[in-house]
């Protein structure tokens, strides 16, 4: 196996006709997509629909049963999936942290791509600097050295969302991560990834999500999801209409957007 180094070159993601079977039953089917620098794509469907699969394959954490699967230039299957991993920025809001870390600690661990602290690890006063910058730009400087325990969940997504951006990766995921926020929780995460996709131009993201309402008004492209298959994908004003949303959900909705968001009502 290789060891990866990024890419500079080309897309950041290339899925090529790619399936997904386990056993026996088919969780993603024929699935092509690519993701370019600067690019912020939302993965949309029920669920069920296949969005968390394609995002575990985008962050190499599996391999595809047909077809294949590049990550920053890194052919999935040919290359170190730990290594590759730790090039790619995460965020999952179920983060499986046991010890009452600080605000500051937890992102700092973005940098060793561990949960916890590594013992006998010390930071560099680089690495230190960096941290507090993001947290900085992810608006949660007040809680830096607030215990982990004590966050509100909004908290808590906006200091992975910085953990995941300690190795300054090219691509950053975020799997719903508006999971179990408040009105005022969403609004200051979504105001925190539109500070980031200014901050970082080149930056790729790829959000999944079931709600309309939780894409940042950056959001570039759209993958619609149904039943493991690709419904429709490409720019964000192309697929998100009336007609293809309620193909999507199997239910008739009205589609507007207004400043940049959109919202969905029955028909």
């Amino acid at each position: 196996m290789n060891h990866p180094r990024p890419s500079d070159t080309g897309p950041v993601l290339h899925a090529d006709d790619v399936d997904v079977v386990r056993d026996g039953t088919h969780l993603l089917r024929s699935i092509t997509l690519q993701v370019h620098p600067g690019q912020h794509w939302a993965l949309l469907g029920a669920n069920g629909a296949g969005k968390s699969t394609l995002l575990s394959l985008l962050g190499a954490h599996q391999h595809p049963t047909r077809g294949s699967v590049d990550v920053l230039g890194h052919r999935l299957g040919a290359v170190d999936m730990r290594a590759l991993r730790s090039l790619v920025g995460h965020v999952n809001p179920r983060h499986p942290l046991n010890s009452p870390l600080t605000v500051g600690q937890v992102v700092l661990t973005g940098a060793t791509n561990t949960t916890e602290l590594v013992p006998r690890w010390q930071p560099t006063d680089a690495e230190t600097a960096h941290a507090d910058r993001l947290i900085s730009l992810l608006g949660i400087a007040d809680r830096t050295h607030a215990r982990w325990n004590t966050l509100s969940q909004g908290e808590r997504g906006r200091a992975l969302i910085a953990r995941a951006l300690m190795p300054a990766p090219r691509l950053l995921l975020l799997d719903e991560p508006a999971t179990g926020l408040d009105l005022a929780a969403r609004e200051q995460l979504l105001t925190s990834l539109e500070d980031l996709r200014t901050q970082h131009p080149e930056l790729a993201t790829v959000l999944v999500t079931h709600h309309l309402e939780e894409l940042p008004t950056g959001t570039t492209h759209a993958m619609l999801l149904r039943e493991g298959r690709c419904l429709t994908a490409g720019p964000v004003e192309e697929v998100i209409t009336s007609d293809h949303i309620s193909k999507c959900f199997n239910h008739p909705v009205h589609i507007t957007r207004d400043h940049g968001r959109w919202h969905a009502r029955a028909r």
